[in-house]
């Protein structure tokens, strides 16, 4: 903790090496329980212009530092994140409401985006091409944005953090990162272990508040040179919309709504498994979550009778034990989940488990939510429209393969989709055809560092992760060089 003695921890922002606060302030709650957790200011627009301005003022001393050396302030970020992985990964808990379980995962995947950025600080490369002339050569050097900004979902407060700090700093940028209003203290810890490992000031700069304050103010700037997203499709487009005219770089990674496909010849033990554990992960709120089975009726029934059997052996409860699901972030969030699952039964659909938050004192305070399993659900339902990001799994009959390929093209968003199948035509075919930025083919879902994350249409521009993540922080720069060999 950053701030005074009040029994509510009060953390504060992170601008040009020094602790700010605000008149106003953001109340942060559990999620658990709504019990008051911490607060954070809620920054002016004058506090997010010194922000940016701090970060523009420190980019050229730190672009000029060798990558290697960059690199050696990433470690040092990550051995104190290393060291304090307990503590951080009990704030998350706290304040998101993913289990502990998921909470440890979560700070070991943000120490491996900074890890792989840093090892990365040797192997930024260029390109020299032959001339068309003599005694010239013809250069195409990779070089920084500038400033940077990283506006943060609230679903891995952390982890969207190294994702995007690390590949920014050891290309040679500098960053203002945003959290979410409803998860702002990790990031105000993770500052802590910036200042801490002796960055340059302005180097990180953190300002949380408002849209309409500070996500404006960074958007709009002319100062900002790169925006880098992670949240919805409508945050999304009002993001493109507000950088336009100073032709601000974006790389959005937005919403998704995941078809995932289990077609006749499918290991319906291995789907069913990996169709569970996509759907309740971190409460379903993951971007590539399984969002809908489109399930071929051969199989259906069955494959619906393990998913339920499969679903009824989830855990809810206190996220800090040994669970398989903890709350929902958000209430307004979660009150939105349940509209899509009433209105998804009043048109007709079969709610066969959940749907409800869950009895017992215990759950009475918080954002709760039953597992919850839709049957008999078809393609104009709400469910099927809307992305969920909750948890809750539709499962939609099929007629085959190439209706379920056809369900997936046609929607206007594409970041990922499932396909379970033995056939390899089927595969080789999807691979070729299926209009979406991930697919995972009998697999489920996973992230690798050295992949790329990144989605079609209106699911994002640009995208994070592995050697094309850390280019999307470069731009390229042509030389022409003509020189006089004989002097």
């Amino acid at each position: 903790m950053n701030g005074t003695d009040s029994p509510i921890p009060n953390y504060r922002c992170y601008i040009d090496g020094q602790w700010v606060d605000s008149d106003k302030r953001i109340e942060v709650r559990n999620p658990a329980n709504d019990a008051l957790f911490a607060t954070v200011p809620s920054c002016s627009q004058a506090q997010a212009e010194q922000a940016l301005a701090s970060s523009e003022q420190a980019q050229l001393g730190w672009q000029s530092l060798p990558a290697i050396e960059r690199a050696t302030y990433i470690y040092a970020i990550i051995e104190r994140l290393r060291a304090e992985q307990d503590h951080f990964a009990k704030l998350l808990v706290l304040e998101q409401g993913k289990t502990l379980a998921e909470a440890n995962g979560e700070v070991a995947d943000t120490i491996r985006y900074l890890q792989y950025s840093a090892e990365a600080a040797r192997r930024l490369e260029g390109s020299i091409f032959p001339s068309d002339a003599p005694n010239e050569q013809l250069w195409i050097q990779k070089v920084p944005f500038g400033v940077t900004v990283g506006l943060c979902a609230f679903n891995y407060p952390l982890a969207l953090i190294g994702r995007k700090v690390g590949p920014a700093l050891v290309t040679g940028n500098t960053m203002v990162l945003k959290p979410h209003d409803a998860t702002p203290v990790t990031a105000s810890e993770f500052c802590r272990l910036v200042d801490e490992a002796g960055l340059p000031p302005g180097v990180i700069n953190m300002v949380s508040g408002t849209a309409q304050d500070v996500g404006a103010t960074l958007v709009q700037s002319p100062i900002t040179k790169l925006i880098s997203v992670t949240g919805s499709t409508r945050a999304g487009q009002a993001i493109y919309e507000a950088a336009a005219p100073n032709i601000t770089a974006l790389a959005l990674e937005l919403g998704g709504k995941a078809p995932f496909i289990v077609l006749d010849d499918a290991d319906i033990d291995q789907a069913v498994e990996a169709a569970v554990v996509a759907r309740y992960a971190n409460c379903g709120q993951v971007c590539i979550c399984n969002e809908m089975v489109f399930v071929d009726r051969k199989i259906a029934d069955e494959f619906a009778e393990k998913v339920l059997r499969r679903v009824k052996q989830i855990t809810v409860g206190d996220p800090m034990t040994g669970i398989n699901m903890g709350p929902y972030t958000t209430a307004v969030g979660l009150q939105r989940v349940d509209e899509i699952v009433n209105t998804t039964v009043a048109e007709g659909a079969e709610l066969a488990l959940g749907g409800k938050r869950p009895d017992g004192a215990s759950y009475e305070r918080g954002n709760w939510y039953q597992p919850t399993v839709l049957l008999n659900v078809t393609e104009e339902m709400a469910a099927s429209q809307e992305e969920i990001f909750g948890p809750v799994m539709p499962i939609i009959k099929v007629d085959g393969y190439e209706q379920a390929l056809a369900m997936t093209n046609s929607r206007r968003e594409g970041l990922s989709a499932y396909l379970f199948t033995q056939n390899y035509n089927r595969i080789m075919h999807a691979v070729a055809n299926m209009q979406v930025g991930t697919i995972f083919v009998n697999k489920g879902i996973c992230g690798y560092i050295q992949g790329y994350h990144s989605g079609h249409k209106l699911s994002g521009v640009g995208g994070e992760d592995g050697i094309y993540g850390i280019e999307g922080y470069l731009q390229k720069k042509t030389i022409y060089l003509s020189y006089n060999p004989e002097r």
